[in-house]
């Protein structure tokens, strides 16, 4: 009796310890075994265009977990009873409603249950009417994960520049991992108890803490535009048999229109795209730009008052500068230019000749001026600087290569704001691309410290664009880039191409830039192609993409035709008459 009321006694205090001491402390330990917690992910902002047309989505997905523990009680009703169908059958059932082998899924399980291990993804990504089905079925230790999937309508059009998520929903590339911050929102957390059987407890204790989804994100983009510039870019890269091509399409405030790019993607499978497709070369690509870059010259050359559109120039065959023999892309005589003539008929000599008359710390301040060697400022992942030396580490022969676009780099959207800063009377605007954030269609402007700034005169920039009219006339270098009914500005490109895989020059990039209507500029356009085999000069090869691309862009603008053709400055002189142009 004494040890049996010995053994009692500590029962009692035992108890007493428990329930009465400690309950609060044991309550909560009980509480905490039995909590389970799940992540309320938050809605990714969508991403649109200036129109509002959707371009980037999130839709709502379910997870699917499992407790093989559990499961392996599963029961239910065949013909007149009640049967334990355990793993097979909750493997059977669930691949029936999934549309996939059961087979699968059994392993998965039986490995789990062998393992000891309480938790196992079934299936990720899955509809919630496949969830519904599937929750009919009342499995024991089946549990839903709320998720998401990102949805892109617009599909390879768009791929390089807005980028893609990665598995854990985060934005990985383009302007999803740009916008990130705005996109991504803050996930929210769900908490209730489970009872043995893996089954939540209706009435035990449930607690949420609500997501808060993103913010939308309105791009500057015209998916419009952005869908005739890509369809027209990929059958030039085809029809020219390209290595890759892009195309910009942007307005006098610099606002990006359109940011194309061949080889694209499918951001919803990154996993098949090679590395080359995934980034948006028009920010990430830098290449010598070759005959485009004579603006700049030809604008510093202006508006330093060295020369005037009709300032005669004598253009030999050959020129020797720094111990190196220049030519011209075609041989000719000596020839008797103006500086338009020079730049309409894309003269290397006659450009070292005028651009000669510029100090090098002159050129290289219009150089960097216009936006060459430094970023757009807008944060796009991956955008190259391009490349431009300080002008006291130019050597000899390259003092006078980075005239005509040599000897330097630059990628397609700087050279397009080279362009629109012309077509905006000289100054150059910041380059645009997130046109606002917020909830719905309320969107706010992001703030932006970058400021416009006026890099030649206004006068100057009326001369340059007549100039730049006289290139695309017949007795141009690019009559194919004309544009019927509207007066174009525009220049083209036909440089060696630095190819960083083999270590040398490979090839050309042919390209053509210009603006239109040039009198009242409405879009800039530009084409380029990497390694064409199928023609090398950017006029005939680049110019008609232009032309088309130019053409859509107009008309979809609304922008009335039948304007006054332009009268183009004289290109030659006659070097026997007393009177110079």
């Amino acid at each position: 009796m004494v040890v049996t009321l010995i053994v009692f006694s500590l029962f009692a205090a035992q108890l007493l310890r428990i329930q009465g001491l400690n309950a609060k402390g044991m309550a909560s330990k009980a509480l905490d075994s039995r909590l389970r917690s799940t992540v309320i992910p938050a809605q990714r902002g969508s991403i649109v265009d200036s129109n509002g047309v959707v371009l980037a989505s999130s839709v709502d997905r379910v997870d699917v977990t499992d407790d093989p523990t559990a499961t392996v009680t599963y029961r239910k009703q065949i013909k007149d009873q009640v049967v334990q169908v355990g793993l097979a059958g909750a493997a059977t059932d669930i691949a029936d409603i999934l549309g996939v082998q059961p087979q699968p899924l059994l392993a998965a399980m039986q490995a789990a249950d062998k393992r000891k291990s309480r938790f196992l993804y079934l299936a990720k990504s899955i509809t919630p009417q496949q969830w519904k089905q599937i929750a009919a079925l009342g499995i024991p230790g089946v549990i839903p994960v709320a998720s998401t999937q990102r949805n892109y309508p617009q599909g390879t059009a768009l791929a390089p520049l807005l980028g893609w998520v990665n598995g854990s929903g985060q934005g990985a590339g383009g302007v999803e991992l740009m916008e990130q911050t705005a996109l991504n929102g803050t996930p929210g957390k769900h908490v209730y108890e489970q009872a043995p059987d893996g089954t939540a407890i209706a009435t035990g204790d449930n607690q949420d803490t609500p997501a808060v989804n993103g913010d939308n994100v309105k791009l500057t983009i015209d998916n419009d535009l952005q869908w005739y510039a890509q369809n027209a870019l990929t059958a030039a890269v085809k029809q020219t048999d390209s290595l890759s091509g892009e195309v910009v399409i942007m307005d006098t405030q610099q606002n990006l229109k359109a940011v194309a790019s061949y080889p694209s993607f499918d951001n919803s499978d990154v996993a098949a795209a090679r590395p080359n497709e995934l980034l948006s070369a028009p920010f990430t690509q830098a290449y010598e730009p070759g005959s485009t870059s004579k603006i700049i010259t030809m604008s510093a050359l202006l508006n330093e008052g060295k020369a005037t559109p009709t300032t005669p120039v004598v253009v030999p065959p050959r020129l020797m500068r720094a111990g190196t023999s220049f030519h011209d892309a075609e041989p000719h005589g000596t020839e008797y230019l103006t500086l338009s003539g020079v730049l309409a008929q894309s003269s290397n000599i006659g450009t070292m000749i005028e651009g000669g008359k510029l100090p090098a710390a002159t050129l290289y301040k219009y150089m960097r001026a216009f936006g060459l060697g430094q970023t757009t400022g807008l944060g796009y992942p991956g955008e190259s600087s391009g490349v431009l030396a300080p002008y006291k580490d130019w050597n000899a022969t390259q003092r006078f290569t980075v005239m005509f676009g040599q000897g330097l780099a630059s990628t397609a959207v700087q050279e397009a704001s080279v362009f629109a800063t012309v077509a905006n009377g000289g100054v150059k605007e910041p380059v645009k691309l997130i046109a606002g954030i917020g909830q719905g269609n309320d969107y706010k402007a992001p703030v932006d410290h970058r400021k416009a700034t006026r890099v030649i005169s206004a006068s100057t920039a009326s001369l340059m664009t007549k100039m730049m009219e006289g290139i695309v006339s017949k007795t141009g270098t690019a009559p194919m880039a004309a544009v019927p009914g509207y007066a174009v500005a525009g220049k083209t490109g036909t440089a060696n191409r630095y190819d960083a895989a083999v270590g040398h020059y490979d090839g050309v990039t042919a390209s053509f830039i210009g603006f239109a209507p040039a009198d009242h500029p409405r879009y800039i356009v530009s084409v380029v192609l990497q390694r064409p085999e199928n023609g090398t000069f950017g006029g005939n090869i680049a110019g008609p993409v232009f032309a088309k691309i130019m053409s859509y862009a107009l008309q979809h603008g609304r922008v009335p035709a039948g304007q006054k053709q332009p009268a183009p400055y004289p290109l030659t002189w006659d070097p026997s008459s007393t009177r110079k142009p």
